[in-house]
């Protein structure tokens, strides 16, 4: 129990930082030295007024000098980024694999709402993806094969469809995402990865269209980053349990 609380606190901790790159990195914006304002202001925040979730409950929700609603995102960001943390750690075990998946996630994070307001996934957060499964593969050399492949297993069909949809079918950020990704886990889940972040998708999407009037041209980047998660954890038993129903 004493460790799900802590892996919670990192967790909200570094989700405080995701905010940050949420808001900054779409921008051009430093997100390391440049300190922490109010976007409607610009007054610089205090320590106390950077604890994540405590910081946003004390001040209800609004800047402490200009009295602007802040966004609900702060708070949701911290809280989801802790909460994975614990799933992670509760369903892969304390392991090295675990700590990784914890940065692919977060990273994960990001990109999805990123790519959810601009249509594009930054190519930096992408390249940190590629550092984790290049560490990941360090550990697991062994059976390099499977993640290499993994690499390009659903890469090079992305590839082939923005070719012959001259960019229209798929952006080139997701045949990124699914190229890094796939090295980190490997070619089975990486392809269960993306037909599962397709047609989660296409279910959701089309109901917002129905419901709010989405346009029909839809990010999908965040729903692979799902489709990446759900196969990062349960990939496997997935597999496992298709194969035992189709023999």
């Amino acid at each position: 129990m004493y460790y799900c609380v802590l892996l919670f606190l990192i967790g909200i901790v570094i989700g405080s930082f995701l905010n940050v790159c949420i808001y900054r990195i779409p921008n051009k914006e430093d997100i390391v030295f440049t300190r922490s304002h109010c976007m409607s202001c610009g007054h610089e925040l205090q320590w106390y007024e950077l604890v994540p979730l405590l910081s946003f409950l004390c001040l209800r929700g609004k800047c402490k000098k200009c009295h602007t609603k802040l966004s609900i995102q702060y708070p949701l960001i911290e809280a989801l980024n802790g909460v994975l943390y614990v799933v992670i750690f509760l369903i892969n075990g304390f392991n090295v694999d675990s700590l990784l998946y914890c940065g692919l996630t977060s990273a994960l994070i990001v990109l999805s709402v990123i790519d959810f307001r601009t249509y594009e996934i930054p190519l930096g957060i992408n390249i940190f993806i590629l550092i984790v499964g290049l560490i990941h593969l360090g550990f697991h050399y062994t059976d390099w094969v499977t993640y290499v492949i993994g690499f390009f297993a659903v890469s090079i069909p992305i590839f082939i469809i923005i070719l012959a949809t001259h960019g229209k079918g798929m952006g080139g950020g997701d045949m990124k995402l699914m190229a890094v990704a796939g090295l980190l886990l490997g070619w089975k889940s990486i392809i269960l990865a993306f037909l599962l972040g397709c047609i989660i998708g296409s279910i959701i999407h089309i109901v917002r269209m129905k419901v709010t009037k989405a346009d029909h041209v839809l990010a999908l980047g965040p729903y692979l980053a799902v489709g990446i998660f759900i196969s990062m954890l349960w990939g496997s038993n997935i597999i496992n349990w298709y194969i035992n129903c189709v023999l």
